[in-house]
């Protein structure tokens, strides 16, 4: 069956191209396996809840028709406005008006939200498509701040306020000069575009809208998961070629269903963040998360940004997936309040899912993978202009493989983990690289949900080859101490916290990490892997190595690293365990971002040394198997890896290779654009 949407059509009509329905939620509750549903142009103000899924012979597809724009929308145009005098105005609506929760009312919050100098509400209103900030009083409406963390500073003067009464709410907002009558002034009334309130409504595909301006939920790995688009706990869906923005939190939820979670207790004994965790897995375990029920979703071509949690996020929903192609850009960018759980991409069990292709900029921070990243591929993306790091893997005991990606921001990896594989990338930023010994995380059977077991992060069980390391004004700089939720520039060290230690970003300095220069030294505290397979150091082995070293491995065994073939440019310094590494002082390749206009150049200057400089071809019999998975680097299907193509797709040699994400054929300079 073939039914159509348009907005000159009726409700009470059959749905045919003759006679369109005039909303898609109509069509979404009659539209049965293998059923498609057409929407021609136009905006649409509603909430689309599908009330069926199909199955994975007879999708139910949800498509835009081509003629125009299609737009689904959680906002409504609000025309009666008000003067307040100067470039304030104010408006008040009805309470009925909101569905499911007003979100002004609602404040944001949830695990891991970090409480800000005043409550940020769900709600916001939107000139011309794009929100203003909240503020906490009426005064500041009509006499605005920059608000510090703003990453677009002038932006932040175009504010709002709200106050919600028993039939009415009341919005003053400052347009900076416009009039709202005369402009489009929206606010969001509903929160999603397109979600099914019932989980386990499966292969649906969604191809081709403009999803915008929705109010859901901050959403933490141990709750209810929300999104302005997403599949609520269900299996198989397409999310393709969309145009994705202006989510409160969250732009495509891949995650946990409203059963499923488990928050923070409010009562007097709360459980710690990590055992929480656990139980939720636990309980999707013993629910029904498995491969043939949940995840294996397609997330492809999309244009996300100016979401203000995340572009995609999922703990466990997202695994078996592939997320392509995408580009996401502008996620955190008005930092209201601050938290975890915040990046372009961030995701919690991974298991087997394929992140490939996609560009990510000036976000907060590209992509986090947390918790039973295992699988996991992250191939040929390209990251720059992001404010923290690339790329964040934080307590996973692997395997997972990076490989062919260009990591272009200041700093580059934050390495929380252990079981990473890292294959012909370019890095041209700064690494952390740290233990976690207070979290017991778990990890699984091979390519299943089903857990294998438990362990803490002692860190290593990585390997390095055929990279490129671009080196950076600060590369010979000795490691620098930071905090978890610290990024490049650093702030000044001279708070003193009440203990008389010394207070960064707000946490004492006993939780710190260290920020090293582009390059592998971060690991030279480690074993190499052609000598040792577990280390347990001792007291005496840990007073020869230094007091960095005792702060992290007193007491516990640390894994062994392996490296090869790298090439370090422009003082790039490589770790201990590459003692004939290829150094070169030229910078031999040079990256220009441009954040505006969303693209990178990238010039190579010198291929002549590049050319063939590693003698290694990379594959699954020379990465071998992680410690505590005992499982192989290997596609989802168990096929082995096999890196004989570049990032472009063009054919390596068997032998002498060129390191990085390029295989350079000819001599002479060379440049493109992504």
């Amino acid at each position: 069956m073939e039914y159509h949407v348009s907005m000159h059509g009726k409700d009470q009509a059959s749905g045919t191209i003759d006679q369109p329905f005039r909303t898609i939620s109509r069509a979404a509750a009659l539209a049965m396996a293998g059923d498609t549903v057409i929407v021609h142009a136009g905006v649409y103000r509603e909430w689309v809840n599908p009330a069926n899924g199909g199955t994975a012979e007879h999708r139910i597809l949800y498509r835009s028709a081509g003629d125009g724009e299609v737009v689904i929308t959680g906002a409504e145009r609000i025309m009666d406005w008000k003067s307040e005098g100067g470039p304030v105005w104010s408006t008040e609506v009805p309470n009925s008006l909101f569905s499911v929760r007003n979100p002004f009312e609602v404040e944001l919050r949830g695990d891991w939200v970090f409480d800000g100098p005043f409550p940020v509400h769900l709600g916001d209103v939107y000139l011309d498509g794009k929100s203003l900030y909240e503020c906490d009083r009426v005064e500041k409406v009509h006499q605005p701040e920059v608000w510090p963390e703003a990453r677009y500073p002038k932006d932040s003067l175009l504010t709002w306020y709200a106050e919600v009464g028993s039939a009415t709410t009341k919005i003053w907002a400052n347009f900076g000069g416009k009039d709202p009558r005369k402009e489009n002034v929206e606010i969001n009334v509903r929160p999603y575009c397109f979600w099914p309130e019932k989980p386990g409504l499966n292969y649906i595909t969604v191809s081709g809208f403009t999803l915008r301006q929705a109010s859901p939920q901050w959403a933490p790995p141990t709750d209810y998961q929300e999104g302005l688009i997403g599949p609520h706990w269900s299996k198989g869906w397409i999310i393709e070629n969309n145009i994705i923005s202006e989510s409160k939190c969250v732009g495509i939820s891949l995650g946990t269903a409203i059963g499923t979670g488990h928050a923070k207790s409010s009562g007097k004994h709360i459980k710690g963040g990590t055992q929480r965790e656990q139980e939720v897995i636990l309980r999707a375990l013993r629910s029904g998360w498995h491969k043939d029920r949940i995840g294996s979703h397609i997330v492809r071509g999309n244009v996300i940004h100016d979401c203000e949690q995340a572009g995609i996020v999922g703990h466990m929903g997202a695994a078996f997936s592939r997320i392509y192609q995408n580009r996401i850009y502008n996620i955190h960018h008005k930092r209201l309040r601050r938290g975890a759980e915040v990046a372009g991409i961030k995701l919690h069990a991974s298991l087997d899912t394929q992140i490939s292709e996609n560009i990510i900029y000036s976000c907060y921070r590209a992509l986090w993978l947390d918790w039973q990243a295992q699988g996991t591929r992250i191939s040929r993306n390209v990251f720059f202009d992001n404010l923290s790091e690339d790329l964040f893997v934080e307590v996973c005991h692997g395997p997972y493989m990076a490989d062919h990606n260009l990591f272009l921001s200041p700093m580059n990896f934050r390495n929380m983990a252990q079981g990473g594989a890292f294959v012909h990338n370019l890095f041209a930023g700064r690494f952390v690289v740290r233990s976690e010994i207070t979290r017991t995380t778990p990890y699984h059977f091979p390519h299943e949900t089903a857990m294998a077991g438990y362990s803490n992060i002692t860190g290593g069980d990585d390997r390095y080859y055929n990279n490129i390391f671009l080196g950076d004004e600060g590369a010979n700089q000795e490691p620098v101490p930071i905090t978890f939720f610290e990024h490049l520039p650093l702030k000044p060290r001279d708070e003193v916290g009440e203990n008389g230690k010394t207070v960064m970003d707000g946490v004492p300095d006993d939780s710190i990490c260290y920020l090293h220069a582009v390059g592998l030294r971060g690991y030279d505290n480690h074993p190499d892997a052609k000598d040792k397979k577990w280390w347990e150091y001792t007291k005496e082995e840990l007073a020869a190595l230094g007091d960095a070293a005792k702060d992290y491995f007193i007491g516990n065994a640390v894994l062994p690293v392996a490296m090869g073939g790298n090439v370090y440019l422009n003082h790039a310094v490589p770790g201990s365990h590459e003692p004939h590494a290829k150094i070169y002082p030229q910078k031999g390749i040079t990256v220009q971002v441009h954040p505006a206009q969303g693209r990178v150049q990238i010039q190579v200057h010198a291929p002549e040394w590049l050319r063939g400089a590693s003698a290694m071809l990379v594959t699954t019999d020379l990465l071998g198997k992680t410690y505590h998975a005992e499982m192989k680097y290997e596609e989802p299907d168990g096929t082995p890896y096999r890196f004989d193509s570049d990032f472009f797709g063009n054919r390596r040699p068997d032998a002498d290779v060129t390191p990085g994400p390029f295989e350079l054929s000819e001599e002479g300079s060379f440049e493109f654009e992504l």
